[in-house]
């Protein structure tokens, strides 16, 4: 039951974006907790693959095609094209080895942490109904 009340209030925010105010309120209200539970769920998973996922940018080049607009002795313009080498930026993944023992620490003091927010968050969602009943 605790996995589908962290599940519930990690998805409020989605809807919070354009939400309604009670949903707004909660969202706002469990910010805290959505964190700590995301966090915990990537610590987790961290442990269940046996090492950690990390981003970096990547400058890479690639054949395109570009645009020259010229001007003839009349002024009238002329696009012509051509292959050019452009640069974009890439998000690439790799994987980082973790420290078992020092993940596992840290996965029991997130799920602390989210234990002890979860009393709070189940009151404020309760408040937040009561504030901003459904139907107005």
């Amino acid at each position: 039951m605790r996995r589908n009340t962290a599940l519930a209030l990690i998805a409020l925010p989605l809807l919070a974006a354009c939400g309604t105010p009670q949903e707004r309120c909660i969202s706002r209200n469990t910010s805290e907790y959505r964190t700590v539970s995301g966090l915990l769920a990537d610590v987790e998973g961290n442990l269940a693959r046996g090492y950690a996922w990390e981003e970096r940018q990547v400058v890479r080049s690639r054949f395109d095609q570009c645009r020259r607009v010229f001007r003839d002795k009349d002024g009238n313009a002329h696009v012509s094209t051509y292959g050019c080498w452009r640069d974009y930026v890439d998000t690439e993944r790799y994987r980082v080895p973790i420290d078992p023992v020092s993940e596992a620490r840290k996965r029991d003091g997130l799920a602390e942490r989210q234990e002890a927010l979860e009393r709070g968050a189940r009151a404020a969602v309760s408040a937040c109904r009561a504030a901003y009943p459904a139907d107005a």
